[in-house]
């Protein structure tokens, strides 16, 4: 009755059946960690975000790393803007997806230590790339910031390439180690994206909030593939049941027609 699955065609369909089911809960187990990573990502920045603001200084030092903990959180500190050692980084976007700079701003705290500040986003309005932008000014004088605070970049975490042979002032990364060594001088690790003061004019424009990854997504997704693995064995048997039935009724009208008529 069901010789038929030793034919050629059904070993084949029964073994790319058998290779699917497991394929498709592994799929599965991989969005269920897809999904457990980006909630715990999200929960990570929601509660960096929602922490009471600190000294800049309780979280990061001269050739301190700043943790996944610690990214995010809202640090002050105090003393003044060092304009003339300013450099801006290059093919940054803005939320409407306009490529132009982010400009980093030395911040000198009152112990002479400098905090790295990115101030926000700036057109690319020069005649070329190579020309300095025109920067709108930072507050002069002493002065309180706050901001979310950032790791260093590097071409490992982001993508992006350190190129050499830049234009002066304008760098590819923000990176504490390489600022410490063009400014001689002791940076914090890290940096941070300004949040206050607001910027007179809204320029630069400051760097949104991050924003919260899809974790629902891949739990459908899981959902999802779990639901297709179960549903190839019932596709199998459904399909074993149809061609059974077909066999029999192929197998009876020959059977029909074979009948010596009567006479």
């Amino acid at each position: 009755m069901y010789r038929f699955l030793l034919t050629r065609q059904w070993v084949i369909l029964t073994l790319v059946a058998l290779l699917l089911i497991p394929t498709m809960i592994r799929l599965g187990i991989w969005q269920m960690h897809r999904y457990e990573e980006r909630s715990a990502r999200n929960q990570l920045v929601s509660d960096a975000l929602h922490a009471k603001p600190v000294p800049a200084e309780a979280l990061t030092s001269p050739g301190h790393t700043v943790t996944r903990h610690d990214r995010y959180r809202t640090v002050t500190a105090q003393g003044h803007f060092d304009t003339k050692d300013e450099v801006v980084v290059r093919r940054r976007t803005n939320s409407d997806d306009e490529v132009g700079y982010h400009v980093l701003t030395p911040f000198v705290l009152t112990d002479g230590k400098v905090l790295l500040v990115n101030r926000g986003w700036i057109p690319s309005d020069g005649p070329s790339q190579t020309t300095f932008p025109k920067v709108p000014a930072p507050p002069a004088g002493q002065v309180t910031v706050s901001g979310r605070l950032m790791p260093d970049e590097t071409t490992a975490a982001s993508g992006i390439k350190d190129l050499s042979g830049l234009p002066p002032r304008q760098v590819m990364l923000i990176n504490s180690e390489e600022q410490a060594r063009r400014l001689g001088a002791e940076v914090l690790g890290g940096y941070i994206q300004q949040t206050a003061p607001q910027p007179k004019g809204g320029t630069p424009q400051q760097i949104s909030d991050p924003g919260k990854e899809d974790a629902p997504l891949n739990y459908a997704y899981m959902i999802q593939w779990w639901l297709f693995a179960a549903g190839v064995p019932y596709g199998w048997w459904v399909l074993v049941k149809r061609e059974r039935r077909d066999r029999a009724e192929a197998a009876k009208e020959s059977e029909t027609q074979a009948e010596p008529a009567s006479v």
